[in-house]
């Protein structure tokens, strides 16, 4: 066998084998391809059931806010005189709808009113159950909707709702309030992330 012969059967040995590497690759690349899109797929599927609705949901129906010019009468408990006092305060009614979506009871602890301000933001804890329908007894004439004070103390069970109304006090002049930036009401469950919730409504100034 001639030299020429040899060396034209070697090359195209390697030219076959080159061309079948290459075959391999390409099976290759697709595999990967496909690999990778069953993974995608597959973690957008865990995602996707894994992802839970919120435990508790709710709404902020409507909120009516009340300033007040405060004075006080002069007198102690005793009736003793003492000096009088006076304050501007913002009565903060608002009326809300929460919802229990999780399968176990739910306890509120805490509801605060919170406004923004150009100070930063001014914090206040609802009142009550019993302090909100005194605010009524004090003031006979206050032009807010007497509705059914919302308990703190309030415990939800597995798909059930409640609806009721709160109120909170910012020492505050009217024209501070009229400047805030912001308002929104916070509810704190036990053992659940914290639920914030924004007014839609316009604020109903009486």
């Amino acid at each position: 066998m001639s030299l020429l012969h040899q060396d034209t059967r070697e090359v195209t040995d390697d030219a076959a084998r080159g061309e079948e590497f290459t075959k391999g690759s390409g099976h290759l690349v697709w595999t990967t391809v496909a690999a990778a899109a069953v993974i995608s797929i597959s973690i957008a599927i865990y995602f996707i059931a894994g992802q839970k609705p919120p435990s508790i949901t709710g709404e902020i129906v409507a909120v009516w806010a009340h300033p007040q010019h405060t004075e006080s009468s002069g007198l102690d408990a005793n009736g003793a005189p003492m000096p009088k006092e006076s304050f501007d305060q913002v009565l903060v009614f608002a009326e809300v709808r929460l919802k229990n979506q999780s399968k176990q009871p739910l306890s509120l602890l805490t509801v605060l009113a919170n406004a923004t301000l150009d100070d930063g933001i001014h914090s206040s804890y609802a009142a009550s159950q019993s302090d909100y329908d005194r605010v009524f007894l004090a003031y006979p004439d206050m032009p807010v909707p007497h509705g059914t004070a919302l308990p703190i103390n309030l415990t939800l069970d597995p798909g059930a709702s409640a609806d009721g109304t709160f109120v909170s006090s910012f020492r505050l002049t009217k024209q501070q309030w009229d400047a805030r930036k912001d308002l929104n009401f916070s509810f704190t469950f036990r053992y659940q992330p914290g639920l914030v919730l924004t007014p839609h409504a316009a604020v109903i100034e009486r």
